[in-house]
């Protein structure tokens, strides 16, 4: 039987591997988004994780679309109650985020005026009265912090938003606004969203800071790309022509590596042991670390999703993850040592 996790310090219990949606309106149509929910929502999936902008960069896609197909699909099977639903805002709207680029009406950023318009645009889309987790993208340094939390404040005391979250902030941002809300009995963030893998360096990029504050401050972890683009799942081979993938050439020019790969070879050892795949194992070891609560798996078929499942029925034994954190460790400055 699954055991929800406890998002940070907040009343939110999630399943532990959440669903990414970016994919719905690009790699996948509506007819597959549907198929890849129903999947999720009957193994006890109750986390579903989308954007505004999801996703202006593929042709023809205004952004939204994600939105607007989790918003029929949670219509069509009158299931809004057993959901955990988490969007963004922050990025610029339009096809290839250009709508309005440089004018007064270019829609993005995270100002009062934005941020409650934005939230009107996905409560629309949605088709739902409140958002679960209302999550700020990223910074926007032309904002005061303040002005945005306090425009978040007001979203959840007036219903539309029960709980806020941030995503790609550095430790210093994160305690920025944390004291911010404190000092001035703001809403606070319950969550981030970082990217995490095992892959180098972006495990060092987490653990290095950010790991340490949301454990100190009760802050929930629910990463992206915990597979790092695919490449943690196996499919790409140290010295071997690439697959024909969507997200291939990204892949090879971001984070391909001999370390990668060693940590990929290392993850298929493992994996072997234990008749498993490489990115059920990864999964397994981010579920293991400190202040984690769900990374954010995403799918293209339902096979794909079940086989993601199948991380749940994984029982790692502390030698596996010593290998595998040992392979993929990362040099530590004298802070860094800090208990």
């Amino acid at each position: 039987m699954t055991t929800y996790r406890k998002l940070g310090r907040s009343g939110l219990h999630l399943f532990p591997l959440g669903l990414g949606t970016m994919q719905f309106g690009w790699s996948a149509d509506e007819q597959t988004a549907f198929e890849i929910m129903d999947a999720y929502h009957a193994a006890g999936g109750n986390f579903l994780d989308t954007a505004d902008v999801y996703t202006a960069w593929a042709k023809g896609n205004p952004g939204g679309v994600s939105e607007e197909i989790i918003g029929r699909w949670v219509r069509a099977r009158g299931n809004r109650d057993d959901l955990v639903i988490a969007t963004k805002v922050r990025g610029a709207m339009g096809e290839g985020f250009s709508q309005g680029r440089g004018t007064v009406h270019q829609r993005e950023g995270l100002s009062r005026k934005w941020i409650l318009k934005a939230c009107e645009d996905s409560l629309k889309r949605l088709q739902v009265d409140y958002i679960d987790l209302y999550q700020v993208h990223w910074i926007d340094n032309q904002t005061p912090i303040e002005e945005t939390l306090s425009a978040l404040t007001d979203l959840v005391r007036r219903g539309y938003v029960r709980y806020l979250g941030c995503s790609n902030y550095s430790a210093w941002r994160l305690m920025e606004a944390l004291w911010m809300s404190d000092k001035k009995n703001l809403e606070s963030f319950v969550s981030i969203q970082p990217e995490y893998s095992l892959l180098s360096p972006t495990r060092a990029n987490f653990e290095r800071e950010l790991q340490k504050v949301c454990v100190a401050y009760g802050v929930g972890v629910v990463p992206w790309s915990p597979l790092g683009g695919g490449v943690l799942t196996g499919k790409y081979k140290r010295g071997e022509p690439l697959p024909e993938s969507v997200r291939a050439d990204e892949n090879a020019q971001r984070r391909f590596s001999d370390k990668n790969f060693d940590i990929v070879e290392t993850l298929q050892a493992v994996a072997d042991a234990h008749q498993a795949k490489p990115a059920q194992i990864a999964l397994a070891w981010l579920l293991a670390q400190p202040g984690m609560t769900a990374p954010i798996v995403g799918a293209n078929s339902v096979k794909q999703l079940q086989e993601l499942l199948g991380t749940l029925d994984l029982q790692l034994n502390q030698g596996d993850l010593d290998r595998i954190s040992e392979v993929s460790d990362w040099e530590r400055a004298r802070t860094d040592l800090e208990n």
